[in-house]
């Protein structure tokens, strides 16, 4: 693709295929400049949650653009940011109470980073350290870079990075190892937080852990006076099943970031929801104690209004009734296949299921397998973005049975084919 003008992501630009052009979308279907039609298994990078081209969504931008396209928020504020901010707080535990907006998951996590930083700093009481989890990944600034997975994608930038203590991913076999190590860093009295993808780890291959460990990591951090923040940007907005997987909980992280389908997957936006404690700690008559922090389209009216819009959707109960009926198509999938000799396990989380293959060379984000499954999805009529070895959908909830059961046929001849 050396002629390309576009240089993609995550794409090796030498070898790549020519890129699938699409020019139309309507609910699940994208369509090709020839008019062939591909079904987003992946909902365009996690973010489509209620399907391209809602009308309300559509209506609600178009809307805004009459009365106030953007302005400004440090110092200003508008309707479509008061309303969005009020209305998260109300959809999360009553321990939250500020919303501070950005641009994307990235920045929202680079947000909590600075957030947790400056907290301690203006504390006088010198946290410098966090702890994540290994195969995390949390975006691509550098903060967020530093707090993922290392080698991987990030090798030529880790020089750059700040150090972080990484726990193990936690297993059925290593679990309270992994909770002994936590305390033991905890106990130091040197960290200023833990950050956590609750419940999946998105990139490194859908990767599912205990609910019992989520809570135990999160007593041992509340004991220690460890702030916790959560990572929804992908496991919000149903995904997991409830809106939050922080729903599933019996206690709250400290600061929660949001975005992809925040807005329906319609524009660009992020959130960083924090408590009282954290907002007060930069609360001072010096101008320097303040979170120094903003981005040009902050809190953008349109992008807004998208996501007032959205909430609206995700108030309805037909939207919750199609959430559960994916749920219940996919556990049935997964009953299906998980004994297929091509399959080493199969994973399911709410409305998202990976198939992960077995493999006998490379494992993970570079396995071979990507490249020749990619293709063959879209040689049948879907867009599927493999994470390597790993198959997954997590659709627009408007796809339909006829839909999904079109991705399980495809999956399932996939894996005969590896035969």
């Amino acid at each position: 693709m050396k002629n390309q003008s576009i240089w993609f992501p995550f794409t090796q630009m030498k070898t790549a295929d020519e890129p699938l052009k699409i020019v139309r979308a309507k609910d699940t279907v994208l369509y090709d400049e020839e008019g062939k039609e591909y079904i987003d298994a992946n909902s365009s990078w996690w973010v489509n949650v209620h399907g391209h081209g809602n009308k309300h969504i559509g209506d609600a931008i178009y809307e805004q653009f009459q009365k106030l396209d953007h302005v400004l928020l440090a110092g200003v504020e508008h309707p479509k940011a008061k309303e969005l901010a009020d209305r998260i707080l109300t959809k999360v535990d009553s321990s939250f109470t500020k919303v501070f907006f950005s641009d994307d998951g990235s920045t929202a996590v680079e947000v909590a980073l600075k957030m947790v930083f400056q907290f301690w700093f203006n504390r006088e009481e010198p946290k410098r350290r966090i702890i994540a989890l290994d195969g995390a990944y949390h975006g691509d600034t550098f903060g967020a870079m530093s707090i993922g997975q290392r080698g991987y994608f990030n090798r030529p930038f880790e020089h750059l990075f700040f150090d972080v203590d990484f726990l193990d991913f936690p297993t059925e076999l290593n679990q309270l190892e992994v909770l002994q190590n936590a305390k033991r860093l905890m106990e130091t009295g040197e960290f200023a937080a833990i950050i956590l993808e609750p419940l999946i780890q998105g990139s490194a291959g859908m990767r599912t852990y205990d609910l019992d460990f989520l809570e135990e990591v999160m007593t041992l951090a509340k004991r220690n006076n460890v702030k916790i923040i959560f990572d929804e940007v992908m496991t919000g907005w149903g995904r997991t099943g409830q809106l939050f997987t922080m729903d599933y909980l019996t206690q709250m992280p400290d600061i929660v970031c949001l975005s992809k389908g925040l807005t329906g997957g319609v524009l660009p936006l992020g959130l960083t929801v924090a408590t009282d404690e954290i907002f007060n700690a930069f609360l001072d008559d010096e101008k320097s104690k303040a979170l120094l922090h903003g981005h040009s389209f902050t809190g953008s009216a349109i992008a807004c209004a998208a996501a007032c819009a959205s909430l609206d959707i995700f108030e309805k109960e037909e939207t919750w009734q199609r959430i559960s009926q994916i749920v219940q198509w996919h556990s049935g999938f997964k009953s299906k296949i998980h004994e297929h000799s091509a399959v080493f396990s199969v994973r399911q989380l709410g409305t998202i299921l990976a198939v992960e293959i077995n493999e006998k060379e490379q494992t993970g984000y570079f396995s071979t397998i990507r490249d020749q499954a990619y293709r063959y999805f879209l040689d049948h009529g879907i867009l599927l973005r493999p994470l390597g070895n790993v198959l997954f959908l997590n659709p627009p909830y408007c796809i339909t049975e006829e839909e999904l059961a079109k991705c399980y046929a495809v999956i399932e001849s996939f894996l005969d084919s590896l035969r």
